[in-house]
């Protein structure tokens, strides 16, 4: 163990903030397929990425001309969910909708 000296002073070191890194970044695209009504493009993206209706008007219409379209930005874990609860809802209702996950 060790004791203080009276009257010594302690000497610390400063501390060294980590450098703390943002996390990465996903984008999560919904593409088009022939079979995916819009109306459940509508809908996955007013209930999964909790679109407003005129905005996720607005990225189905993007999908369906373009074959893609961005639905949210998230971590990769968030990005990963989303996409897995996408394609039970699709799966449940019989259309082959996909999403994929790219960096930002």
């Amino acid at each position: 163990m060790s004791q203080s000296v009276p009257g010594a002073r302690e000497t610390t070191r400063p501390r060294i903030a980590p450098e703390i890194t943002p996390p990465v970044r996903y984008r999560v695209l919904m593409h088009n397929d022939n079979y995916t009504t819009m109306e459940f493009v509508v809908l996955m993206l007013e209930l999964v990425f909790h679109k407003p209706a005129d905005e996720a008007e607005r990225i189905m219409l993007q999908i369906h001309t373009n074959g893609t379209g961005v639905c949210g930005v998230y971590t990769a874990e968030v990005a990963e969910t989303k996409i897995a609860v996408v394609h039970r809802h699709a799966r449940d209702h019989g259309f082959p909708l996909l999403c994929s996950m790219e960096p930002e």
